[in-house]
């Protein structure tokens, strides 16, 4: 039973994962509508930043953006004379956070643009605004439409927490691999870390289908 000895240090792991999880999945949601509605704006500006901001963080390496928030971001602010070093967990959570909410905004660009164009056509003879069309009239039918997707950007980013073991923070995969070092005993290792990856995707899986079941009866709410 000397695998017994690794849970303590594994779940002290798993807690660092489950609060970067949280921070980046509320912070990707954050970034998803800035930048999913900002890509629709008539602003010219914002859209074009919108649409940069999307082809950057979809375009490169979650590892690369990880590594420059941490590594080459401070360079930066030496070279300017502004302290821009970042803590493990702020560097982990914002590379994280913007990675998916680059995914995410196209979710929301493309939930946005499936609302039926006669809900606009409604919206603009009872003289609404395009700020209130966007709160009554898009995002309250838009919302339900990108659950099932948002769960699995959710997910995805549970997973892609590991990385940030790269960068010294002791999340699961960092203490996983300092007890693997130590005992050398890497199939019990790699056994008990895919199996509480797992587990943790059940419960994050579980918590984004009771969300969607919540949005879908507010959405039928409200018809």
């Amino acid at each position: 039973m000397h695998w017994m000895n690794y849970i303590a240090p594994l779940l002290e792991g798993a807690w660092v994962t489950v609060q970067l999880t949280i921070i980046s999945t509320i912070g990707g949601a954050f970034f998803s509508f800035l930048f999913g509605i900002g890509r629709l704006s008539p602003n010219r500006t914002a859209r074009y930043l919108s649409v940069g901001f999307i082809e950057v963080f979809r375009g490169t390496s979650l590892l690369v953006q990880l590594f420059w928030l941490y590594f080459a971001l401070p360079l930066i602010g030496e070279a300017i004379g502004i302290n821009l070093r970042l803590p493990p967990v702020a560097a982990g959570a914002l590379a994280l956070s913007l990675n998916i909410g680059a995914y995410g905004a196209e979710v929301v660009r493309g939930a946005l643009q499936a609302v039926p164009r006669e809900q606009f056509e409604v919206a603009k003879s009872l003289d609404f605004t395009p700020r209130q069309t966007l709160w009554r009239i898009s995002l309250p039918q838009a919302i339900p439409e990108m659950m099932p997707s948002f769960g699995n950007l959710a997910v995805q980013n549970l997973k892609d927490t590991a990385l940030v073991s790269l960068i010294s923070l002791g999340d699961l995969a960092f203490k996983a691999e300092q007890i693997r070092n130590f005992t050398q005993d890497s199939t019990t290792i790699y056994s008990i870390l895919l199996l509480m990856y797992f587990g943790m995707a059940l419960v994050l899986t579980a918590i984004m289908k009771l969300l969607e079941r919540s949005v879908g009866r507010w959405r039928a709410g409200r018809a």
